[in-house]
């Protein structure tokens, strides 16, 4: 495999400095959490073993309660990211083939690029809402197509599929043989009906989730796959453990104290997360050089410019960096064009968003 570094990566605002930005609408989580915020303290007597290596029973029965699946479905992994990169090495060769949605959270395309396989984008249309093409998912498929990969909610636009979306993907991907990968690191932040786990809903289907961006603690490295497949869970258990052997008892201890409160965490963040969104709504209604699909889950959205800002789309993002100290995700971050940025209303306090926003219609304009 040839690694090459992503542009969501080297341009992001850790690398960059968080000191020369105030306003930082670039992050796709929630505000990051402390121990203090979560009300925890962590045990001294928690031994620092090898933990088990499927991860801690107790994290696993909370990730699956009350969908019907079991904790044997489920692996523990090192954030999504880690189980993303889990199974695209597990399951893809130079030889297969990969159907995946574009634009995209990095990794569900750069990874299966390192490995060499052939690759077929579902690009998402903004004149469709970013809605999923199924008909050209169908033609596309064929023998070597080993996964159809997906992302719901979808990051960076925040669209979310239908009930009827998913379940047609889960029966064509079954007729035709292959898995289906459904990222849902946003599933539990949701401003209308909330999906079930897409793993639920069959034996080919793969459900990959995290605790990073919902949560807001992407410091404890705790993600998740899950399905029902005891042959792909064995495959995927063989490759953690030839990577980490096990996780962090540290950050599976956090992760089942956050888990176990789950319904009172996630009420609080969601009815915060819909005041957001309004705002964002709000703002866009009034600027005449924006245009949007308003988001149906997660805490991003992919506002595109009407019209080509003054002197071009780099000196855009130039005057609204180094002049108004504001940060978004430009488009090339997805393999989009720059016209569209991702704006992040989750991570930053109501005050940094709103003082961001004016900045982004200023910066619009000169």
């Amino acid at each position: 495999m040839k690694y090459v570094r992503m542009p969501i990566e080297i341009e992001s605002p850790e690398e960059y400095g968080y000191d020369k930005i105030k306003n930082n609408l670039s992050e796709s989580s929630i505000a990051d959490q402390t121990l203090r915020t979560l009300g925890l303290q962590i045990p001294t007597d928690i031994v620092l073993l090898y933990n088990e290596h499927r991860g801690s029973t107790r994290l696993r029965e909370l990730i699956v309660a009350d969908s019907g699946l079991s904790k044997d479905d489920v692996l523990i992994t090192s954030g999504a990211a880690g189980a993303l990169f889990i199974i695209s090495t597990s399951q893809l060769t130079r030889d297969d083939h990969l159907v995946v949605v574009r634009p995209n959270y990095a990794t569900n395309i750069e990874t299966p690029k390192a490995i060499g396989c052939e690759i077929t984008y579902v690009d998402l249309s903004f004149e469709l809402g970013f809605t999923i093409d199924l008909s050209f998912i169908e033609s596309v498929i064929k023998a070597g197509t080993k996964i159809v990969s997906v992302t719901c909610p979808h990051n960076p636009t925040g669209a979310v599929m239908s009930r009827d979306t998913l379940n047609s993907l889960v029966a064509l991907t079954k007729a035709r043989g292959c898995l289906l990968l459904v990222d849902e690191t946003y599933r539990d932040i949701h401003y209308g009906e909330q999906l079930p786990i897409a793993a639920q809903l069959g034996d080919h289907v793969i459900s990959v989730a995290s605790l990073s961006k919902s949560y807001g603690i992407p410091g404890i490295r705790c993600g998740w796959v899950i399905t029902q497949n005891k042959d792909l869970q064995e495959q995927f258990l063989a490759a953690k453990e030839q990577i980490n052997i096990s996780g962090s008892v540290i950050d599976e201890w956090i992760a089942e104290q956050v888990l176990e409160k789950r319904e009172i965490i996630l009420g609080q963040t969601i009815q915060e997360m819909k005041i957001r969104l309004d705002m964002v709504a709000t703002w866009i209604g009034k600027e005449d050089l924006l245009e949007w699909v308003r988001p149906v889950g997660g805490v991003v959205c992919f506002p595109k410019m009407r019209t080509e800002p003054p002197g071009g789309t780099a000196k855009f993002y130039e005057r609204l960096l180094l002049q108004h100290a504001t940060y978004v995700g430009p488009g090339h971050w997805f393999e989009m064009p720059d016209m569209f940025f991702r704006l992040g209303f989750g991570w930053p306090s109501r005050e940094q968003l709103k003082a961001g926003m004016d900045a982004i219609s200023r910066a619009l304009r000169a």
